[in-house]
């Protein structure tokens, strides 16, 4: 097969839900995550179609602040601590070894590719255990612009040493699979709770409720082209 696969990490990989209970004690409210993690997504997007670059986890910081300044609270500095170095920490979904496994085992050529800098996202497959199964770990620092713009996933591809159609991103998230077809990759959407494609883009051949069914889906997709 000469197609590669290459992961989002955090949420399509990794499970964020663990954080929980430090977003629990900083905001006396687990759900905090989920709006942290909106409100992550929006600065990142402002500033990727802005022009602005800043590193992911400076993001991450100040989605922190805005958190709890919408919730009209101070954040203690050793709490945002906490909860962004806990991110190096994350375990991953009880079926992701398994899948990436399986697709390893097929032939297929598997990386990684997240917003995280170089440093957090080697951090991160290092302690989830999966760096065995992924050739290559990529980080849109690399390029100083974050995914779902182009530039990220292009050089996945080019580093790869493989055609940018070559690509089949993997990911829990809407806007990067959009973003990754509209450059040409193929995609796969792990539609994990919560999660939904955008209809206002075409979807992805490939859908499943988890890597495991996702994964079998890709084998499936790729053995009708051979």
């Amino acid at each position: 097969m000469a197609r590669a696969c290459v992961f989002d990490v955090n949420e399509t990989l990794l499970d964020m839900g663990t954080l929980d209970p430090l977003f629990e004690r900083a905001f006396g409210d687990a759900a905090a995550r989920t709006e942290w993690f909106g409100q992550l997504q929006q600065s990142w997007l402002v500033a990727t179609v802005t022009g602005v670059y800043e590193e992911f986890g400076t993001i991450g910081g100040t989605a922190l602040r805005m958190v709890a300044e919408r919730r009209d609270m101070s954040l203690p500095g050793e709490e945002a601590t906490n909860i962004l170095g806990a991110i190096r920490e994350l375990p991953p979904h009880p079926e992701v070894g398994e899948a990436l496994a399986r697709l390893r085992e097929a032939g297929v050529r598997l990386a990684t590719l997240t917003n995280s800098t170089q440093e957090v996202a080697e951090a991160q497959i290092e302690n989830s255990g999966l760096g065995e199964h992924f050739e290559k770990v990529f980080s849109a620092d690399a390029v100083k612009r974050l995914k779902p713009a182009p530039e990220p996933y292009r050089m996945a591809a080019r580093s790869l040493g493989v055609e940018i159609g070559q690509i089949r991103l993997v990911a829990a998230h809407a806007w990067d699979v959009a973003g990754a077809m509209r450059v040409g990759c193929a995609a796969a959407f792990v539609a994990r709770p919560g999660k939904v494609l955008d209809p206002l883009f075409e979807p992805p051949d490939v859908v499943g409720v988890d890597l495991r069914e996702v994964a079998g889906r890709i084998l499936e997709a790729e053995n009708d082209r051979a």
